[in-house]
C-alpha cells in the first residue's frame, strides 16, 4: 500500500509517522512545498500544550486535545524535546466576566481536566503580578518546542524508510488506471491512499483532488510581541483572559516559552495572504478568495465591531499593551518588542459560521483535514491516530 501525505506541518508528519508504526511494510511519502518542516502554522504558534478547557465536551477538539496533551508530553520526554508542564491561569479581571469564567470552569470539569477555581490571593501565588477577581488554574497546560517535534518526527520517518520530499509543491492531482497521481514541482508521486494535511491550503488541495470542501480557509494573522528580557520576571507561566465564547480566538495572553522568553498575543486580524505574516505581504489571489466568498461577508456583518477592535489593536502598540495590562498591570508599551506573527487557517462555512471543531473529511481513498487550527499542534499525535484508524484498508 502506498500512502502519500501532503503537508509537512506537525499534523502531516505525525500522520505519516503513525502510518509507519501501524503499517510498517507500506510505502509512505510526505510532500511539502517549503524547504523546512513545520514552516507555517506549526512554526509560528505560541508553543502551548493546551489542556482542552475551551472545547465543547464530546467534540473532536475536546477529546483529542485532552489525549494529545498527555501524548505530546510523553513524546517530548521520550525524545528529549524541550517542554515543561507549567499549568496556566485563566483570569476574570472584572466582575462582569465571572459568569463566563464559571461556565468555562464547568466545561473544564466536564472535559475531565485538573482545574480549580482560585480567588485573587491564590492566583497571585502562581503569578504575583496578575490582577483578577477570580481565576481558573489548569494544571495540565504546558509549553513545548513544536518545531523540534517536527524535526524529530521527520528523523523517525527517515529511519522508518519513508520518502520525504521538501520543496515539492503540489500542482495537480489526477487519477490514472485507478491510481491517484500527485503532481508536484519535483515529479509525480503515485498513491493508493491520499491524506491532505496542507493547512492553510487544505481546501485548495481538496479541490485539486476533486473534493468540494464544505468550508473555505480564511487566513487570520495573529501578531505577537515579547517582553524585554529585563521585564520577563513579570510572568512565571501562562496567563489568559476569559475568552469571548463567540470566537475561537482566545484573546491576547502572556506565555513564558521554553527558552525563557515571554510572548504576548496574539490578536486576530484578517490577513492579506494565506501566508501573510505582515501587512506588507499581499497576495491578490488570496484576497480574491476571501472577498468573493459569501461566508466571509456573512461573518463580517455579524462581527464587524469585533474585527475593527482587533485591527485597531494591531495598529497601536499602546492598545496592545493596554489589553495585556488588564491581566498584568505592570506591563507597559515600553516593555514590548515585536515578535514574529502567525497565520491561523480558519475554516468558515458559506453561512458565515466559524468551524469550531476539527473538520476531517473521508471520501473513498482520500482523507482531507480541512480545519485544524489550535489546538492541532497539541493534538497532532491523536489527530494522526484518528486519521489512520479511518483510512481504507
Amino acid at each position: 500500500m502506498r500512502y502519500v501525505v501532503i503537508g509537512g506541518g506537525i499534523v502531516g508528519l505525525a500522520t505519516a509517522h503513525r502510518l509507519t508504526l501501524e503499517h510498517p511494510g507500506a510505502e509512505v511519502t510526505v510532500v511539502e512545498k517549503e524547504l523546512t518542516w513545520g514552516a507555517h502554522q506549526t512554526g509560528h504558534n505560541s508553543g502551548v500544550i493546551h489542556a482542552g478547557v475551551y472545547y465543547k465536551p464530546g467534540s473532536l477538539k475536546a477529546t483529542l486535545c485532552k489525549a494529545g496533551s498527555a501524548s505530546m508530553v510523553a513524546f517530548c520526554r521520550e525524545h528529549d524535546i524541550p517542554h515543561k508542564v507549567t499549568g496556566k491561569l485563566i483570569v476574570a479581571t472584572d466582575p462582569s466576566e465571572l459568569p463566563r469564567l464559571r461556565g468555562l470552569y464547568d466545561r473544564a470539569l466536564a472535559n475531565g481536566l485538573p482545574a480549580r477555581l482560585v480567588d485573587a490571593a491564590e492566583a497571585r501565588e502562581y503569578e504575583p503580578e496578575v490582577a483578577c477577581v477570580q481565576g481558573i488554574h489548569v494544571a495540565s497546560t504546558g509549553i513545548a518546542d513544536f518545531g523540534a517535534v517536527c524535526v524529530t518526527l521527520a528523523a523517525l520517518l527517515e529511519k522508518a524508510g519513508a520518502t520525504l520530499r521538501l520543496g515539492a509543491r503540489v500542482t495537480g492531482i489526477s487519477t490514472l488506471h485507478g491510481e491517484t497521481v500527485v503532481h508536484t514541482t519535483v515529479g509525480d508521486v503515485f498513491a493508493d491512499v491520499l491524506v491532505n494535511c496542507a493547512g492553510l491550503h487544505a481546501d485548495r488541495v481538496a479541490k485539486l483532488a476533486g473534493i468540494t470542501p464544505p468550508a473555505r480557509i480564511i487566513p487570520f494573522r495573529g501578531e505577537y510581541y515579547e517582553l524585554r528580557p529585563e521585564r520577563r520576571h513579570l510572568v512565571n507561566g501562562l496567563i489568559y483572559p476569559v475568552p469571548d465564547p463567540q470566537f475561537p480566538f482566545l484573546g491576547v495572553h502572556l506565555t513564558r516559552m521554553v527558552d525563557g522568553s515571554v510572548h504576548a498575543g496574539p490578536n486576530a486580524v484578517l490577513a492579506t495572504a494565506r501566508e501573510g505574516y505582515s501587512w506588507s505581504r499581499v497576495r491578490p489571489r488570496d484576497i480574491a478568495d476571501t472577498v468573493s466568498y459569501p461566508g466571509m461577508w456573512q461573518l463580517a456583518r455579524k462581527h464587524l465591531r469585533y474585527g475593527l477592535t482587533e485591527v485597531r489593536r494591531s495598529l497601536s502598540k499602546q492598545r496592545f499593551a493596554a489589553s495585556l495590562a488588564r491581566l498584568v498591570p505592570a506591563v507597559t508599551a515600553a516593555d514590548l518588542v515585536p515578535a514574529s506573527a502567525g497565520v491561523r487557517a480558519q475554516a468558515i462555512t458559506p453561512s458565515g459560521a466559524l468551524v469550531d471543531d476539527f473538520l476531517i473529511v473521508v471520501e473513498g481513498r482520500q482523507v482531507h483535514v480541512l480545519n485544524a487550527p489550535s489546538p492541532a499542534a497539541t493534538s497532532s499525535l491523536e489527530i494522526a491516530r484518528y486519521i489512520v484508524d479511518r483510512l481504507p484498508r
